[in-house]
């Protein structure tokens, strides 16, 4: 039986902000069956949450994740891989789906299917010293959690070759040359300056950065005539919402704008 202090996933919350936190610092966050299970429903829950306007993503302790927990697959490793890799998935699909904006909060350890998540998300800020490993190779095996789909759009491919194939160590600097992240801070900095990007966020056109997202994401496998396409009907939309409608306002009134994600 879990605890809130022992759950392998925390769900706290700030305004429009949620904060999702690996909960299991003594492993280093690292990701098994029931932290699988747990991530999975915390993100069915935001994506049920229309008032959720950012997600902030981290690990408590050492470390934001040390990836897979390998000791968890000695017994049956097929089968324990596909309990841990069929609820990640399914977690990253919802994430990459939200209108919300989601941030990676990195520190200590970002390693396996954790490196892959923090991929996943629209934005990653690390501490200073933060250690990079895609790790993978290491084992035997191959990137699950997206990994394979998100570093290549992020980096390019040959860095993301050289990052998936050596399994080497990088600090958060090099991971800031790479594109990797996007800003790195003072470790000490590190949960205040992501509560205030978050907050930026959260405060922003949420439907409109919804389809930003989506727009970018898929404009690496349209063609232009494709994308174009979908620029125009996005726009339309866009003009529909009230937040559309109070921009304009706030424009000819000469006034900050505010949203309300609708």
């Amino acid at each position: 039986m879990t605890t809130p202090d022992t759950h392998p996933v925390l769900t706290t919350r700030n305004g429009a902000v949620v904060h999702l936190q690996f909960n299991r610092p003594q492993q280093l966050n690292t990701l098994d069956v029931a932290t699988a299970q747990a991530f999975l429903a915390a993100c069915r829950a935001v994506a049920a949450d229309a008032t959720v306007r950012a997600v902030v993503l981290s690990g408590a302790g050492r470390g934001f994740g040390a990836g897979g927990d390998l000791a968890s697959f000695r017994t049956d490793p097929t089968a324990t891989a596909v309990a841990v890799i069929e609820p990640m998935h399914q977690a990253v699909q919802l994430l990459t789906g939200l209108n919300a904006p989601v941030i990676a909060s990195l520190h200590g350890v970002v390693a396996g299917g954790s490196l892959s998540l923090a991929t996943a998300c629209d934005l990653a800020i690390a501490a200073e010293g933060t250690k990079f490993n895609l790790a993978y190779v290491n084992v035997a095996a191959n990137c699950d959690v997206s990994g394979s789909w998100h570093l290549p759009r992020i980096v390019g491919l040959r860095n993301a070759m050289q990052i998936a194939l050596l399994g080497e160590t990088f600090l958060a600097d090099e991971a800031l040359r790479l594109g990797l992240v996007n800003r790195v801070v003072p470790a000490d900095q590190l949960v205040a300056e992501t509560e205030t990007l978050a907050q930026r966020l959260a405060n922003g056109p949420t439907l409109a950065i919804g389809r930003l997202k989506k727009l970018l994401r898929a404009s690496l496998d349209n063609d232009l005539p494709t994308q174009l396409n979908a620029e125009r009907d996005n726009f339309q939309a866009s003009t529909q919402t009230r937040d559309f409608k109070e921009a304009l306002d706030a424009f000819l009134s000469k006034r900050p704008a505010v949203f309300e994600g609708r």
